[in-house]
Parts: structure tokens; C-alpha cells; sequence
């Protein structure tokens, strides 16, 4: 974050949303430069893993659950004193894996908007699909173990994993001004924004659309 630190207004926190106490550190530093007021908090901290679950080392899907569950729920319980306090938002930042096979914090951000709803905390929560990121930038050596039954599609595995499967994405300024902008004018629920988000929405309004006809049939 080191190009942001010369911006006007813009303050620097450490912060490893996995440890309590740099949270309460965090906490306390923005409660004290705002009078315990804030308008806004973001939950963009993520882990991205990539495994079959019958090829998962339970301790790294552990860590995935560390980042993606418990710490957004921590965060959220220090940070939403201040948001109450001025009735601010709380903005979480999902991805469109949520709709398919994977856990995320796409579950969890609806019941964050239950919660805070009676206290007028406006809730927004933003399925991003395919944005550049350095998120899969550490992904080179990704491998599936020897004896995996998915061995024979590695290779495509591979690709997806590492972002080198040609999918379109949203260019990472256009993303975040779109964002900023969501939040910007109060916007409430669900935006989807991102490479193939559309697509994911559509797909699970069709899932939607045939559960009905399967419930009323």
C-alpha cells in the first residue's frame, strides 16, 4: 500500500485480519481520528483456495475459513459500535464462487444484513466476478497431489486457478470506481460486478426459477 501513503486524507493501518489484537489496534486507531464515528467499513480481506474436496488438506481449508468466515465476523463485531453510530455502511465484498460448490463469506453477508438491519447500518454486499488481481499471482506451483482422481483435466484445473484460461475481467480501476461509486450513493443488497458476474446471476435466478416449478409441480 506503500503508493497510497502520500494521499491526502488517507491513513495507513496495519492490519491481519486473522489476529485479534491487530483488529482491536485498528479499532482503536480509527476510533480515535473519528470521534468513535465511521461511515463505512469494507470487508475485502480474502484467501482464495483451490482444491477438489476429496484432495484437500483440511488444514489449509482451515486457514481459508480463518480469512474468508471468522475474520470478517471479527472485523465486523469491533468496527460495528462506530457504524451504528452514525448509521454507515457495511460493505462486503464476495465473489461469485459463493453461488456454486465453495464456501465464502457470501452466506455470512446475509446474516450480517439481518443483524445490523435494526440499527438502519445499510448493507451492501458486491459479487465480484473476474477482476486482475494479485490474488492468483502466488498460485505457480499448484499441482494436484499424485494419486488425484482429477489428474487427467491438471492442466485445466491449472489454468483457472492461475487466471490463464482467457476469461474476460473487469479492469481493477474500473472496478473499484464502480465500487466506490455503489457506495457512494447508498446503494443496499446485492451488485453483481466483474468477469462472467452477469452470467452467475442469471444462472442462479434460473436455479431459482426451477426450484419454484419443482416445489409448485
Amino acid at each position: 500500500m506503500a503508493s497510497l501513503k502520500d494521499i491526502p486524507n488517507v491513513t495507513l493501518l496495519a492490519l491481519d485480519v486473522t489476529k485479534i489484537q491487530d483488529i482491536k489496534t485498528a479499532k482503536e486507531a480509527v476510533s480515535s481520528q473519528t470521534d468513535g464515528r465511521l461511515s463505512c467499513l469494507v470487508n475485502n480481506a480474502a484467501r482464495n483456495h483451490f482444491m477438489p474436496f476429496l484432495d484437500d488438506d483440511i488444514d489449509a481449508a482451515k486457514r481459508m475459513f480463518e480469512t474468508n468466515v471468522w475474520a470478517p465476523l471479527a472485523v465486523t463485531q469491533a468496527f460495528a459500535p462506530l457504524l451504528i453510530e452514525t448509521q454507515g455502511a457495511l460493505v462486503n465484498i464476495t465473489s461469485i464462487a459463493g453461488h456454486g460448490p465453495v464456501p465464502t463469506l457470501e452466506q455470512i453477508a446475509e446474516v450480517f444484513r439481518l443483524d445490523l438491519a435494526p440499527f438502519n447500518v445499510k448493507r451492501l454486499y458486491v459479487v465480484t466476478g473476474a477482476v486482475p488481481t494479485n490474488g492468483q499471482s502466488y498460485f505457480e506451483d499448484w499441482a494436484l497431489p499424485s494419486g488425484s482422481l482429477y489428474k487427467p483435466v491438471e492442466k485445466i484445473m491449472a489454468s483457472v486457478v492461475r487466471a490463464t484460461n482467457g476469461m474476460a475481467r473487469m479492469p481493477r480501476v474500473e472496478y473499484a470506481n464502480t465500487v466506490v461509486d455503489t457506495i457512494l450513493a447508498s446503494t443496499t443488497g446485492r451488485i453483481w460486478m466483474g468477469g462472467r458476474a452477469q452470467e452467475a446471476k442469471m444462472l442462479q435466478l434460473r436455479e431459482k426459477v426451477l426450484r419454484l416449478g419443482t416445489i409448485w409441480s
